[in-house]
């Protein structure tokens, strides 16, 4: 299967074309490729609290058996394969922008983690992995003595 991509009916020809019609025309552009991205990527939010690093990963369709995480040193690895489309003669797709198949992402941790104690849930399409931040990386605070 594959799309067709056919011009706008709607667009204004070029000798009649202003200003204000290229800029719109931009934005559509834009618009039109988002979840074609060249990386392939899933998006995601990544964050720091006070003890933990947090990744949340939409992975639609995704359980836990279709989810392989790894850490090596400060890189945090996430492998999903999300299912594909079913196929048939009968469907005809006007718009295709669901992400199907085999995903990684790798992500940089901006401190060291607790290997050990991290925790990782799927619930309603998101992986989410709770990461607490290793001793030497938390916050501490010292004691000044007064002489």
């Amino acid at each position: 299967m594959s799309l067709v991509r056919t011009a706008n009916p709607y667009a204004v020809p070029a000798a009649r074309r202003t200003l204000a019609d290229d800029l719109y025309g931009g934005f559509e552009r834009l618009f039109e490729d988002i979840g074609r991205s060249e990386t392939n990527a899933l998006a995601m939010d990544f964050y720091e609290t006070e003890d933990a690093l947090v990744l949340e990963l939409a992975v639609p369709g995704v359980t836990s058996s279709g989810i392989d995480v790894s850490v090596e040193g400060r890189q945090l690895t996430v492998r999903a394969e999300l299912p594909a489309a079913p196929e048939g003669e009968d469907r005809r797709y006007w718009l295709r922008t669901l992400p199907r198949g085999a995903y990684t992402r790798t992500v940089r941790l901006p401190v060291g983690v607790d290997v050990d104690a991290i925790e990782a849930r799927v619930h309603n399409g998101v992986l989410d992995l709770r990461m607490p931040k290793a001793a030497e990386a938390k916050v501490r605070k010292l004691q000044i003595q007064d002489v």
